[in-house]
């Protein structure tokens, strides 16, 4: 993919993981279509980081100074399990576009355990991932903010959103390692928000039932995605517009918006994908 100088596009550039595939593809379609250069980010899905990217330049208009589409958008590659990989990430990053504005922490684990189950190796596998990785790339966005405020950026903010999950707010026993990941990574949004306050403002994001998978035949999940007070849970759609909501309000920091048609003041004794259909 062709590059041009960093100071020939004024358009803010978000680095969203797990852009590839799923939510984050989404989230990455969504922004870019409203202005924002995209740092797309994949761990194995390189294919499909490369369709994204494709996408993108096919679906968005060029914005401002920015008149090539080819130079909005790269995919970088990294395995957010590794500790030294996600440290060097945002430096990537910044080296593409020469500036970073924003993080979208899209990409997760998500492997069934439970308490029988439980492992220090299943929890580990899904901290370092989930909400490791999450923080590290927060604490670079500062620096790199910080640092383009002492460059003369008086005005600068960036800007972090976490994906999180309604079953923080009604939860369950199933995928124990994974609730716990999200849970700290939810305590991690309040502590981050004043720690990296006023440079950095950081937001949670927490879908309910959004898009299915093996685990659900489509019947199925057609059936659960009504089970909520508004008939209808969050569509991709949805969520990407909340991570965009929040990205661009900057008065918004240190809380969660809960997009899932209400899910989360219902009771449900299991994960959506092990609940049997409603009758």
């Amino acid at each position: 993919m062709s590059t041009i100088s960093p100071s020939t596009s004024n358009a803010p550039v978000v680095l969203v993981t797990g852009a590839a595939k799923r939510l984050g593809r989404e989230i990455a379609l969504t922004l870019a279509k409203h202005g924002w250069r995209v740092a797309v980010h994949y761990r194995s899905s390189e294919q499909d980081a490369i369709n994204t990217i494709a996408d993108l330049a096919i679906n968005t208009p060029a914005t401002g100074k920015n008149t090539s589409k080819e130079v909005d958008f790269e995919k970088f590659q990294c395995d957010l399990s590794d500790e030294s990989a996600v440290r060097a990430l945002l430096p990537q990053v910044i080296a593409h576009f020469g500036r970073v504005d924003a993080v979208v922490n899209s990409a997760a684990i998500f492997e069934h355990d439970a308490a029988a189950t439980f492992s220090y190796s299943a929890m580990h596998k899904h901290l370092a991932t989930n909400t490791g990785a999450a923080i590290l790339l927060s604490q670079a966005l500062h620096d790199h903010v910080s640092f383009r405020q002492k460059a003369g950026e008086s005005d600068v903010q960036g800007a972090v959103v976490n994906l999180l999950d309604q079953k923080l707010w009604n939860q369950n026993p199933d995928f124990f390692s994974y609730t716990l990941s999200k849970a700290a990574l939810e305590a991690a949004n309040t502590m981050l928000a004043i720690e990296l306050a006023p440079l950095v403002r950081v937001i949670g994001v927490a879908p309910g039932l959004t898009l299915t998978s093996h685990m659900i035949s489509d019947e199925k999940f057609q059936e659960l995605h009504k089970i909520s007070p508004l008939g209808r849970s969050s569509t991709a759609q949805d969520v990407a517009d909340a991570v965009r909501f929040a990205l661009e309000n900057r008065s918004i920091t240190g809380t969660t918006l809960l997009v899932d048609g209400g899910q989360h003041l219902m009771r449900f004794a299991r994960d959506f994908s092990l609940m049997d259909s409603p009758k």
